[in-house]
């Protein structure tokens, strides 16, 4: 693939059919006429003091609020506009699957080259936008406390959009190996395309191998914007910093978490509600936690973890080809080729259909004791 050495053309017609015409800042769109301001009925449109007071209450809430206030200094990423750019990205890693439809391998080239543009521009606008939260005291054009100059800033933007694009190639073959993972993995699949159209854990790793390369790439908050949003979807939290090998299933996953510091090796597979966290928070003389430690543990090629399971710590490492038992609390290494499991619990067993007949009125509650 050859290198991006800076914008390539898109077509008007995307962003036009995605964005819409652009509206000025500071304009309110009208959803309908009960909800708008010049509705009849709004006490604000009379200009009366209930709506006076509460335009002005509502103003000062906002204006001496700096930390959830973000006025006119410089342009925010758009959470919009990352979900445009991974629907893009899960069409070039998927094709035919998603985006367009009849492609062939004779038109793919082209086809590859206007997506890429399209992800570009995306990428290069939104990682631009996130410049300001950089701080590189070293950097040509940066100030004296590291803020990058507009002009660095575009031009680290388009360098970081080059590389992040650089990894697309090798993203397509793991997503392979993950999709392949996922039907080997699950009895009830039918064939790789209810893998790719149905499991919420492919969407979710794809998705965490995207964000762990802007990660990777230090590019700041997209990373957790694009995971955030997957998490939103389908209930799998896995921090865009974690490290994932080769051919990684999730299955079900809802519940799934999976901590900044984890490092998982090759042929992983796990179920849901399985934590991969933290065993306790450091903190430093003033009571505040200590960042940038190995707080996640490590897992091994070929581990098995079965559902609500909990491992816990980054001093925590499981060996190659051990199975981690549903709901089991693991803080301590496991060596390689070892089963996890606690005693099995004692069931009780009650004929349920005799509670109003022995003893009548007795509560639910008191009956379970």
């Amino acid at each position: 693939m050859r290198a991006l050495a800076g914008p390539l053309p898109v077509t008007g017609a995307f962003f036009c059919a995605r964005s819409g015409p652009r509206r000025p800042i500071g304009t309110i769109r009208r959803v309908n006429d009960a909800t708008h301001p010049s509705s009849p009925d709004s006490p604000i449109a009379h200009g009366s003091q209930l709506g006076e007071d509460l335009v002005q209450e509502m103003t000062r809430a906002i204006v001496e609020e700096p930390r959830t206030t973000h006025l006119a200094t410089h342009q925010l990423p758009s959470r919009e506009r990352l979900a445009d750019m991974m629907e893009q990205i899960r069409a070039l890693m998927f094709p035919g699957f998603f985006g367009h439809r009849g492609l062939t391998e004779e038109g793919m080239e082209a086809h590859v080259s206007e997506e890429l543009a399209r992800v570009w521009h995306v990428a290069e606008e939104q990682i631009r936008r996130v410049m300001h939260y950089v701080r590189d005291p070293g950097a040509p054009g940066a100030d004296a406390e590291g803020r990058l100059s507009k002009a660095a800033s575009a031009t680290r933007a388009r360098e970081l959009a080059d590389r992040f694009l650089a990894t697309f190639p090798t993203l397509k073959r793991k997503l392979t190996l993950d999709v392949q993972a996922g039907f080997d993995g699950d009895p009830a699949a039918k064939h790789l395309d209810e893998t790719i159209f149905c499991y919420p854990g492919v969407d979710a790793i794809m998705t965490h191998r995207v964000a762990h390369e802007l990660y990777k790439l230090e590019v700041p908050l997209l990373p957790r914007i694009i995971q955030e949003m997957v998490h939103s979807r389908t209930g799998i939290d896995v921090h865009p910093g974690a490290t994932v090998g080769d051919s990684f299933f999730i299955d079900h996953g809802g519940g799934t978490v999976i901590g900044e510091t984890t490092h998982i090796g090759n042929h992983v597979r796990i179920y849901q509600g399985v934590t991969l966290g933290n065993k306790s928070f450091q903190v430093d003389d003033s009571g505040r936690m200590i960042r940038g430690t190995k707080r996640h543990p490590t897992i091994g090629d070929r581990v098995v973890i079965y559902a609500d399971a909990c491992v816990l710590g980054g001093d925590t490492i499981i060996g190659d080809d051990c199975i981690i038992s549903g709901s089991v609390y693991v803080t301590q290494s496991v060596p390689a080729g070892h089963i996890v499991r606690q005693e099995k619990p004692e069931l009780i067993l009650r004929e349920a259909w005799k509670r109003s007949m022995d003893v009548p009125g007795l509560p639910v509650d008191e009956e379970k004791k």
